[in-house]
Order: structure tokens, then C-alpha cells, then sequence
């Protein structure tokens, strides 16, 4: 007799296991534990007899589990084991699994480590990766289509932020591409996707690059009344005009008084490379004064939270703000933009050594290789120099046209 909703809730457990039969092979086998189990029993065309789960009661229903029935019967109809099906089904799930979109990404970014990309490349791209987690993490690589991207990414684009729908897509053609190369993925999907999100307009990074105004900024930096070490990170941004996470993350082994250095490895540059910075007597007084109140610690510029950790990447963006200076006038990233600009202004210094003093990473590679020792000395001069004028600029006298002004 066909088993019913009510008589399926009535039944209790025995000390052993046993059986209820429904129609056509299904049947319940309920546990001494209460549980109740779904299983069909078949044979295949050789002949042998073979048993298959269905799920446990009440999370599969007697309608649901009748329908698995039917469906594993028009399977062996059809010459196919249900259960080996369900067994290669469960396989290929666990395949798919390993080879989805969040699984490629997370061991393309493992790659990223060894190969010593920077930390906050490594931020940025775990930071991709869960922008996309909801829509494509779970995908298979092999099965994703371009247009599937291109929805992960329009409501980026639907905000107006189309650098960053851009920046999102380069990034999946990059773990694409890792996929290709490691035989998981026939092929880059975001390849067809040229032209199909509006261009990005550019945008350049606030920075103050006229002398009246960068006498303005060193004046109020000079008023800063915040923390000590702040308005020093502020000062040492002018001088050495390194990329904020350059300074923030400035060890005390990274200096060299003696030598008037401060030599910054390479894992922690853009460019992968080493990048050795002349110290002018101006920085090195401000560094001598950071000395008293962090050189017993690893960082220059450590947090005050903790000094395990390097001071916030908002900290000198933050000391500009309350300093009344607005995003749109300057930021941390602007005191490289101003130094470049006033130091080839100048014409004194030949635009190799401003590009090497500002770390840009040379396109070609043997002149690269070939200009990275040179130019020394003319950076050693230059950076005094800047220390200098920045003071002139700083006391907010006439100033002299800097194309008048002799290196000193």
C-alpha cells in the first residue's frame, strides 16, 4: 500500500532499522534514532541489484522523493546507472568547486605572494575578488560567459564609477588568464569584452604645483597641532616626496645616517626594485627628531594603536584635511606631483634624474637596467636643493623665479 504524509509521521523507531515500503522500489528505512531515510532499490540491465539515497524525510518530501524515483527509473529506461550517475554528478561538483571563479582567484593571489608583490597589490585584488563574490564566485571558470562579467560589473558603471567597473575587469582577465596558462580555463572571457563598458575619464590625484601655494601648505604644515609625528610624515612628504606607503612603512634599519640614505627594499616599491633615497640635511634633522620618539621600535611611522604595525595610510590625508586643505587640493599622493613639477620647472636637473628621484619605473627595460646606478650625484645635489627651496618658499618672501636660482 502507497505510503501517505500521516502514516509517514506516524511512524516511531525500533531498536533496529527497518523498512516501509512505497511504490515501484521506494521505499523508508527509518533509523533507532528516529531518522527517516529515502531509498530506492533497482536493478540495472546486468542484472544487479543496486540501492540509492534519495535525502531524509521531511527535508525531502513524499512527492519530491516519488519524483526522484521516476526520474532515476526514465534514467535506467534510458541505459544509465542512476547511482554511478549521481556518483560522477558529485565528482564534477567537486571539480567545479575547486576550479570556481573564487577558488582560481584566491590561488592566483597565492602566486601574487610568492612572487612578492606588494601588500597592498595583494589588498587590492583580495578586495576585487569579494566585489565579485555574490555574482561570480561560485561559477566554475570554465562556464562563465562574457556576459555574465559584464553584469557583475554594470552596477559599478550604473554609478558613474567607471574606473572601477574598468579596474574590476582587468582584474578578472587576470585570474583568467592565470587559469589558461594552468590548463583550468579553455580561454579569457574578458577578451570579448573590449569597448563594452563606457571609458574611464582620467583622474589625476589633487596636488598644490604652484611655489605662492606650496609656501602656503609647508607654512600651515609648520602650525600643525596635531600629533608630533604626524606634522614630521608631513615635512618628510615634501622633502623625500616618496609614495605615501613608502613613508608610512619606513623602517628605522632603512636609514643611514652616516651615509644620509635611506635605502627602501625593493619588495616594498612599485617597480619590485630597490630604491635608495639622498637624505638632505633638513630631512635627516626631522628624521633625527622622529628618532626620540620611535627609534626604540621597527617603524619610523608606526600606528598608535600599536607599533606592530606602520602609522594608517589615512593618517597624512587626514592631518591635510583638518589642516583646511580639501581633496580637491591636495593629498598625500600630491607632494610627488609637486616636486615634479617645480623640480622640472626649475630646469636644473636633468629629467632622468627627477624620474629616477621619483622611482618611475623605465619602460624599457635595458635603459632602465642602465640608468638605475646613474645619476647619483645629481640626485645627492637635487635633493638638498629642494630642501632648500622649500624653505625659500616656505618663508613666503619674494620668491625668485626658480629658473633663477643656482644649485646649491
Amino acid at each position: 500500500m502507497p505510503l501517505t504524509e500521516t502514516a509517514i509521521r506516524a511512524l516511531k523507531p525500533r531498536d533496529k532499522p527497518y523498512k516501509v515500503a512505497d511504490e515501484k522500489g521506494l521505499y523508508l528505512q527509518v533509523t533507532p534514532s528516529g531518522g527517516r531515510l529515502w531509498k530506492l532499490k533497482f536493478r540495472t540491465r546486468a542484472g544487479t541489484e543496486k540501492k540509492l539515497s534519495l535525502g531524509s524525510y521531511p527535508d525531502v518530501s513524499l512527492k519530491d522523493a516519488r519524483e526522484s524515483r521516476d526520474q532515476s527509473r526514465r534514467l535506467l529506461a534510458g541505459g544509465t546507472d542512476p547511482a554511478e550517475k549521481k556518483r560522477r554528478d558529485k565528482h564534477t561538483a567537486k571539480i567545479s568547486a575547486a576550479n570556481s571563479f573564487s577558488a582560481v582567484a584566491k590561488a592566483y593571489i597565492k602566486k601574487n605572494r610568492r612572487d612578492g608583490l606588494a601588500e597592498a597589490t595583494i589588498n587590492k585584488r583580495e578586495w576585487f575578488v569579494k566585489l565579485v563574490e555574490k555574482s561570480l564566485g561560485h561559477r566554475p571558470v570554465t562556464e562563465i560567459a562574457p556576459f555574465e562579467i559584464l553584469e557583475a560589473v554594470r552596477p559599478f558603471e550604473a554609478a558613474k564609477n567607471d574606473e572601477k567597473a574598468h579596474r574590476t575587469v582587468q582584474f578578472i582577465g587576470q585570474v583568467f588568464r592565470y587559469a589558461v596558462a594552468n590548463q583550468i580555463a579553455p580561454s579569457d572571457p574578458t577578451r570579448d569584452l573590449r569597448g563594452a563598458l563606457a571609458s574611464p575619464k582620467s583622474k589625476h590625484l589633487a596636488a598644490i604645483l604652484e611655489p605662492k601655494k606650496a609656501g602656503e601648505l609647508l607654512r600651515a604644515i609648520d602650525g600643525y597641532e596635531g600629533q608630533p609625528l604626524t606634522r614630521i610624515a608631513l615635512e618628510l612628504s615634501a622633502l623625500v616626496f616618496v609614495r605615501p606607503g613608502e613613508l608610512r612603512r619606513a623602517e628605522w634599519s632603512e636609514i643611514d645616517f652616516e651615509a644620509a640614505i635611506w635605502r627602501i627594499p625593493g619588495e616594498k616599491m612599485k617597480a619590485r626594485l630597490e630604491h635608495v633615497v639622498p637624505l638632505s640635511r633638513q630631512a635627516i634633522a626631522l628624521l633625527r627628531d622622529a628618532e626620540g620618539l620611535t627609534g626604540d621600535g621597527r617603524y619610523v611611522f608606526p600606528s598608535i594603536r600599536t607599533p606592530l604595525r606602520p602609522m594608517s595610510e589615512n593618517t597624512v590625508n587626514g592631518a591635510l584635511r583638518r589642516l583646511g586643505f580639501t581633496g580637491d587640493e591636495m593629498t598625500a599622493h600630491g607632494f610627488r606631483a609637486m616636486a615634479s613639477t617645480l623640480l622640472n620647472e626649475s630646469g636644473k636637473w636633468s629629467p632622468d634624474a627627477i624620474e629616477r628621484a621619483l622611482a618611475h619605473k623605465d619602460k624599457d627595460g635595458i635603459r632602465a637596467a642602465y640608468h638605475r646606478g646613474m645619476h647619483w650625484a645629481e640626485r645627492v645635489q637635487m635633493a638638498q636643493w629642494w630642501a632648500d627651496h622649500l624653505n625659500v618658499l616656505r618663508k613666503g618672501a619674494d620668491i625668485i623665479p626658480i629658473s633663477g636660482l643656482s644649485a646649491g
